[in-house]
């Protein structure tokens, strides 16, 4: 057969097996292109790596549950008379700007990438082909962006002694299949307290004409949700101190504070994840156990609002300026 080549296209036999080396060669050379950009599973064992990869690729979601967890704790400055309460039911909407929907993998010790930006889990886009160390792996691509966080809650207030209120918050445990991620399970309580200051200005403390008060409140929320049909845990440690002003003209409150707020947030992953001994990100496997504590995110904070008040039935909306903005409405019964 291949003498009848030879002849018809009348080639020598040495020049025909250098035709047919360089077939093999320009044949080699187009597969190992093709192996070299089909980005294979890349596993990262180190902790420390793991860590600082995936806080990057989180931080977003950890911090915007810190902050909205800080939230909703009070709508007027002025606390309960002896034994006055209120129940109240909020909910707080925070949006994510655009600077926490992309992260830097070149940002990250032992990372590096040709793209500078790269979807957040809460972003939108194709994800970067990253490399780590000898290796080379793609991030998923996400096309349904999270673009905000909403918290539901209930609070409750009582008014005991020397014009101090003690507060209290829960969400009993529940399972969802929609919301502010996905699907998951959710739990959440809070305890805090809203002490009058205006009593301790000898002689024109009582006389001012508006309520001047310090707040405080710790909150500790647990969730279960899916990340890339994966279960794992963001559990959120919240704590916040705030002064509030407030002015009552006849039916309407004016409030508005400063304060300070901090959070850690503690992400795991391990437990809930069955016959797997990664957490996938795509291409990028990382091994299970995984528990990391985020970075705690400290800011200080201001907040304005209003409460309209009927009877004993109370409105009221607020809007919380920092670094993640939160916007909280409230229907509540109160009996001051």
């Amino acid at each position: 057969m291949i003498y009848l080549i030879m002849k018809f296209y009348k080639l020598k036999k040495s020049h025909f097996f250098k035709i047919v080396l360089k077939k093999r060669f320009y044949l080699i050379i187009l597969l190992s292109f093709l192996y070299k950009n089909s980005y294979s599973q890349v596993n990262i064992d180190n902790i420390n790596d793991a860590q600082a990869f995936l806080q990057e690729y989180l931080n977003p979601l950890g911090n915007g549950l810190g902050a909205i967890t800080n939230n909703g704790w009070y709508n007027s400055a002025k606390p309960h008379r002896l034994l006055g309460f209120d129940a109240t039911f909020t909910i707080s909407l925070l949006s994510f700007s655009d600077e926490n929907k992309t992260f830097d993998p070149n940002s990250i010790s032992n990372f590096s990438s040709s793209s500078s930006s790269s979807p957040t889990i809460i972003g939108k886009g194709n994800g970067a082909i990253v490399n780590y160390k000898d290796d080379e792996f793609k991030l998923p691509n996400q096309s349904n962006p999270i673009p905000l966080l909403a918290l539901p809650n209930f609070n409750f207030g009582l008014g005991i002694f020397k014009k101090t209120e003690l507060n209290g918050r829960l969400i009993p445990n529940y399972k969802y299949d929609f919301g502010f991620f996905s699907n998951g399970e959710i739990s959440m309580w809070g305890v805090g307290f809203k002490h009058d200051l205006l009593q301790w200005i000898p002689v024109i403390g009582n006389a001012i004409p508006m309520s001047l008060s310090l707040q405080a409140g710790h909150t500790q929320l647990n969730s279960e949700l899916s990340i890339l049909d994966q279960s794992v845990n963001i559990d959120v440690q919240a704590t916040n101190f705030n002064i509030i002003f407030s002015r009552k003209i006849l039916m309407l409150t004016g409030y508005t504070s400063v304060g300070y707020n901090f959070s850690t947030t503690t992400f795991t992953a391990g437990e809930n994840i069955s016959n797997s001994e990664s957490f996938n990100l795509n291409e990028l496997e990382i091994d299970l156990p995984i528990e990391m504590k985020f970075e705690n995110n400290r800011e200080y904070r201001a907040n304005i609002g209003i409460r309209l008040n009927l009877a004993v039935i109370a409105i009221h909306a607020n809007h919380t300026f920092s670094k993640y903005p939160v916007t909280t409405v409230g229907l509540g019964l109160s009996l001051r």
